[in-house]
């Protein structure tokens, strides 16, 4: 069959070039079978242990497979590298039974003992990995391991039974674990025999992640990366599934600018982008819908505030500034995407949870919360800066909320943007006053918002603390029943607006421009597609 479809692709490129016609870019990429994506910046890394955006994440994906994967349409959880598994009845122990025929791309097995070993790394105090939490906050005795409370990591919960079965036990039953495992790469194994050889199981940025040298399992194996300008990834031969894989490359381009890429989309060199310029939306809605996806997305902008920073250590000043938004006007007015303003942190778009806190208050509650601080009408106050990373849409909403708040409230604001590698470590370091953020859901579960703010969290970067937080959000994690979890992290969301250590401003839509020629691509609320199971075809005359 493939050989078939090679031999067909072949003969109409030559039919196509005897006719006298010239192939345009984006239709020629489209008959070799090579995606050509938008990925909006240069990544991180690709050591998925250790990075944290969406950009990153769209290209390990294409890479690596965990235990189970997404299903295209729902994201719904299905066979990955295992090809089956039970759980047991109280809900705890869920063991997985791995195929035979899943083998890493230097051709060794892929075993339990990878996946045993990669949870190790990731829970390797040294490594700091910000989502470290994501496996110590559901498994057996992963918490006390990572905290230095017990040494043996034979004592966590994860267990290998032989090559090809593996056990974890949960500290408290999870009903959606099995989403968790599917569409976060925390959980997805890393080739730990190639990364000792480059000393890098506690060390970022080793070489192991080079072309050269890197290993996955995925659909797809790395071909070149060349920063600032793309990534190629190629079909893996040695896939289990490879039948599957219609796709020969795909190639991840880091266009910072959205402007660049709408145009690099209009003049047939992508196939799809990471977003649209705002200027452009009323555009394509008018003449050219046909390409223009504007979908649900479980998502929030806000920005995250630097508390131990003065003056913004001041609960007051912080409400002053996130009551001086308006936000109708900014979605209504600069966005045009059909966003929602924030009122609360966590986005709607959850089953059966809607959470009753919500921000409230008026311009002339802000002014007074302003002079109770000191600073009446602004008046004393310092400069006060956003930090952005590089994006002309970044820069348009910080100028807005500059412009609000200079006219509402006579504060100085200043603007100052970094490059994402660069952007990531000061909002780490907590180098910054406020800072442009955003968060995607990594599962479909509320908590995957609120758990961010817990003291100490790899993502929080924000300085703030609070125990009552912290003690609500391990009883979430113990609760099986819904609606009770549900409350608890109604409680929480409270407190997140009652102190805020951010500003929420709106809910995302996925604002972006597809090909029609793309295949197999379905709109989801975390905008995760499968790359296994997308192809192209020309559009039919």
């Amino acid at each position: 069959m493939l050989r078939q479809a090679t031999a067909t692709l072949v003969l109409l490129t030559a039919l196509l070039a005897g006719c006298g016609k010239s192939v345009p870019r984006i239709d020629q990429a489209t008959l070799d079978g090579i995606l050509h994506f938008g990925n909006g910046t240069e990544i991180q890394d690709l050591d998925h242990q250790v990075v944290t955006g969406v950009p990153e994440h769209k290209v390990v994906m294409a890479l690596i497979e965990g235990l189970v994967m997404e299903n295209p349409v729902d994201l719904s959880p299905e066979p990955g590298v295992a090809h089956r598994w039970e759980i047991s009845d109280d809900q705890l122990t869920y063991t997985f039974h791995l195929r035979d025929t899943a083998v890493w791309t230097d051709g060794e097995p892929v075993t339990a003992e990878d996946f045993l070993l990669s949870y190790r790394r990731i829970l390797t105090p040294s490594l700091a990995s910000e989502y470290a939490n994501m496996i110590y906050d559901f498994v057996e005795n992963a918490e006390a391991y990572y905290r230095g409370e017990i040494t043996d990591f034979s004592e966590v919960g994860f267990k290998v039974i032989d090559p090809h079965t593996f056990q974890i036990r949960l500290r408290s039953p999870t009903p959606y674990f099995l989403n968790i495992l599917a569409s976060h790469y925390s959980w997805w194994p890393v080739p730990i025999k190639v990364i000792e050889r480059f000393g890098g199981l506690a060390r970022k940025g080793t070489d192991w992640t080079r072309p050269e040298n890197y290993v996955g399992n995925g659909p797809f194996r790395l071909k070149s990366w060349k920063p600032n300008q793309k990534i190629i990834v190629e079909k893996n031969p040695l896939y289990w599934d490879r039948v599957r894989v219609r796709l020969n490359e795909i190639h991840f381009y880091p266009v910072e600018s959205a402007e660049t890429e709408e145009r690099m989309f209009r003049t047939g060199q992508l196939h799809r982008t990471s977003t649209v310029p705002l200027s452009k939306l009323d555009v394509y809605r008018r003449d050219n819908p046909e390409v223009l996806h504007i979908e649900p997305l479980l998502s929030v902008y806000f920005y995250r505030i630097n508390v131990t920073r003065p003056p913004l250590d001041d609960v007051r000043i912080r409400r002053a500034l996130a009551l001086a938004i308006d936000r109708e006007s900014l979605v209504k007015n600069v966005l045009r995407g059909g966003q929602t303003p924030a009122y609360n942190f966590t986005p709607p778009g959850f089953p059966d949870y809607e959470p009753r806190a919500r921000l409230e208050g008026t311009l002339e509650e802000a002014r007074r919360l302003l002079a109770e601080a000191g600073y009446p009408g602004g008046e004393g106050l310092l400069p006060i800066e956003i930090l952005y990373n590089t994006s002309e849409g970044h820069r348009t909403i910080a100028e807005a909320l500059q412009q609000m708040w200079r006219t509402n409230l006579g504060i100085d604001v200043r603007l100052l943007n970094q490059e994402w590698k660069v952007y990531l470590d000061s909002q780490d370091n907590l180098d910054f006053s406020l800072s442009r953020s955003g968060w995607q859901a990594d599962y479909v579960d509320p908590n995957t918002f609120l758990e961010i703010f817990v003291t100490g969290g790899g993502n929080n970067d924000t300085g703030w603390s609070n125990p009552e937080y912290d003690r609500l959000r391990r009883a979430a994690l113990e609760t099986a029943d819904p609606a009770t979890r549900f409350a608890i992290y109604e409680r929480m969301e409270e407190i997140l607006i009652e102190e805020l250590p951010i500003i929420p401003i709106y809910h995302y839509t996925r604002n972006y421009l597809l090909d029609p020629g793309v295949k197999g691509w379905h709109p989801t609320v975390l905008d995760n597609h499968p790359f296994k199971y997308i192809y192209l075809e020309l559009p039919k005359e």
